[in-house]
């Protein structure tokens, strides 16, 4: 066997304070600047509040519907076979569906301008809710593109 290859074990994450839950734990490190973790619970916690109070909904229950709408299905994988380079589209695994939506959504609320962050992805997740907005628009696109590159699946294989 060969030497200084074992399988790296995921760091298991605290659940949060307030609502002792592992995805928000995820959500509110994905957000942190520079480790000032407490500024990056409260922007979360008050985003989540208030889209919570708009859409009439437990807090919990609005991440998990922005999870679910937001996560890709599908994703493209660039391989290199023959000395061109396709575009394989591959399915996307739980964990990194999980990563991905948490991040489009963070980012699509940071490209937001002229209010505070907790505002911004506040409405963001409303956005995510209601199957629009920047996050939604970027699963759709690499939906379409898996989709235009379909033909290269055979691909994903080898």
């Amino acid at each position: 066997m060969s030497r200084g290859h074992q399988k790296l074990r995921k760091r298991e994450l605290t659940p949060d304070r307030k609502f002792g839950s592992r995805l928000i734990a995820k959500f509110i490190n994905y957000l942190m600047q520079r480790g000032k973790k407490s500024v990056a619970e409260k922007v979360v916690y008050a985003a989540l509040e208030k889209s919570a109070k708009k859409l009439n909904v437990e807090p919990l229950e609005v991440l998990d519907r922005v999870l679910k709408n937001v996560a890709p299905l599908l994703e493209v994988k660039a391989k290199r076979i023959g000395g061109a380079n396709y575009q394989v589209p591959i399915e996307v695994n739980r964990e990194r569906k999980e990563t991905l939506a948490l991040r489009w959504v963070i980012a699509a609320a940071k490209a937001r301008r002229g209010v505070p962050m907790a505002e911004k992805l506040s409405l963001e997740i409303i956005d995510a809710c209601n199957n629009t907005g920047a996050a939604i628009k970027k699963k759709e696109d690499t939906h379409r593109m898996a989709e235009a590159n379909k033909a290269f699946a055979h691909f994903a294989r080898l």
